[in-house]
């Protein structure tokens, strides 16, 4: 089932957890975007992506550009998700994108300091990350990829990098309210309450 772009709408009542999955250029992070500027009020997008080269440097300047003069207040937190959803949790929308590169930044921080990040970790990092986006009557928005429709990783890490990611994504939409996944641009709705 397609659910269309409503129109605007004011803000929540009490807590709305939507999380968005797809693969990459599936038009997740725009779709997220449509939904979270139907609610009225005070907007906030936290971006999880590090700066690491020229290229993503000038793909971040393109998103802030998107986004500009549409009244978004950009957080920037590669690590530290939770804290950044108590942070805006006066906000009336937000959009955390992506979870992706947020378990993606966490393995590479376990592997710089010689240390393993498992899954029983990472569910209850999401866990945390789930009861910070609870907090205050907003809606929050979740986005991320879905990695493990392909073939099976051939290196170690990146088969762990997956494993980590999957079952991020399903702690979290264990718990959304909404669960939507995109392809070609469509979303299809997989969990509504």
């Amino acid at each position: 089932m397609i659910i269309p772009v409503q129109s605007k709408v004011s803000a929540p009542s009490n807590n709305h957890i939507l999380f968005i999955s797809g693969g990459a250029r599936s038009g997740k992070s725009c779709y997220a975007e449509q939904r979270a500027e139907v609610v009225v009020g005070k907007r906030s997008y936290i971006a999880t992506c590090p700066v690491i080269d020229a290229e993503m440097d000038e793909r971040i300047a393109e998103h802030r550009r998107q986004r500009a003069g549409k009244g978004w207040h950009t957080i920037e937190e590669p690590l530290q998700l939770a804290q950044a959803l108590r942070d805006c949790s006066d906000s009336d929308v937000v959009v955390v994108d992506c979870l992706t590169l947020w378990v993606n930044n966490l393995l590479y921080q376990a592997e710089q300091q010689q240390q393993t990040l498992s899954e029983h970790q990472i569910s209850m990092l999401s866990l945390d990350v789930i009861e910070s986006a609870k907090l205050g009557e907003r809606t929050v928005v979740f986005v991320t990829n879905e990695v493990g429709m392909g073939l099976v990783p051939a290196s170690a890490v990146s088969r762990c990098y997956r494993d980590l990611i999957g079952r991020c994504n399903q702690t979290i939409a264990a718990q959304a309210d909404e669960a939507v996944f995109m392809v070609s641009g469509l979303p299809f709705v997989l969990k509504t309450i």
